[in-house]
């Protein structure tokens, strides 16, 4: 009892960590996804920052290209028709183009860096707050976990009785499955019973009926021997009369014959 029992804790403990671990997973899974559209939502409102940005960049060299065309002093011609400030003036404007190119950089590359910024800080803010909410989560947990293993008992005990119970509706179908095929042999044993008895009574019907027709068979025979019998008596006893009677008159009983003397002679 006391194995079953430290199985079924261990069992049920395994349950209740997959399912805090699946539970984590899960909330961490959400809080990734809230991450992700955060990250989304920025990174879209940086790129709006960089539209506006490089909007107002053309702007502002547009701008300046038309003050430098409003500023720029008209061209001087030599007697030959050359202008004489037309190196110089090209000169000054690539020499400005390359300044302000470079403070473009640099400007760029300060937004970068505090777009890199932006982004670590959003990084290590949503991994604070899913450290956060895990340990909430956590604790949580860790709070409810008598309430857990309350509600997994009930929920064991429950599975056990739905099982005992159909275990019990299948062990009552069975012994109803049992009673109904033993019934049934039981009728057809009864059956082929009353058939082998109709059939002995058939057959002992038969058999005395032959025995009738037998006995009546030896009467007539002891009959017909008796009459046999008698016939030969009877002619038995008119032979041995006719002998007698033949005898008679050989011996000449009754008068039939003459008699017949005889005498012997003495000698001398």
């Amino acid at each position: 009892m006391g194995r079953s029992r430290s199985r079924s804790s261990s069992r049920s403990k395994h349950s209740k960590s997959s399912k805090h671990s699946k539970k984590r997973s899960r909330s961490r899974s959400r809080d990734k996804e809230r991450s992700k559209k955060r990250s989304k939502s920025r990174e879209a409102k940086r790129n709006r920052r960089r539209e506006s940005r490089s909007r107002s960049r053309s702007a502002t060299v547009s701008t300046r290209r038309e003050r430098e065309r409003a500023v720029t002093p008209p061209e001087r011609i030599d007697i030959f028709g050359r202008t004489l400030s037309k190196r110089s003036a090209l000169d000054e404007k690539q020499r400005k183009e390359e300044e302000e190119k470079k403070v473009e950089m640099e400007r760029q590359r300060k937004i970068r860096q505090v777009e890199i910024e932006e982004k670590l800080i959003e990084e290590e803010t949503a991994r604070r707050v899913e450290e956060l909410v895990a340990k909430r989560v956590e604790e949580e947990l860790e709070k409810r976990r008598d309430e857990i293993e309350r509600e997994v008992l009930r929920r064991v005990e429950e599975a056990k009785r739905i099982m005992e119970r159909q275990l019990l509706e299948e062990l009552e179908r069975q012994r109803h499955a049992e009673l109904q095929a033993q019934k049934a042999r039981e009728e057809e044993e009864t059956s082929k019973r009353e058939e082998l008895e109709k059939i002995l009574e058939e057959n002992n019907r038969k058999i005395a009926d032959a025995q009738a027709k037998l006995a009546e068979e030896q009467l007539r025979i002891v009959e017909e021997q008796r009459k046999i019998h008698e016939e030969r008596m009877k002619l038995d006893q008119d032979r041995q009369r006719q002998q007698k009677e033949e005898q008679k008159m050989i011996l000449g009983k009754g008068k039939s014959r003459p008699k017949l003397s005889f005498s012997l002679k003495a000698t001398e």
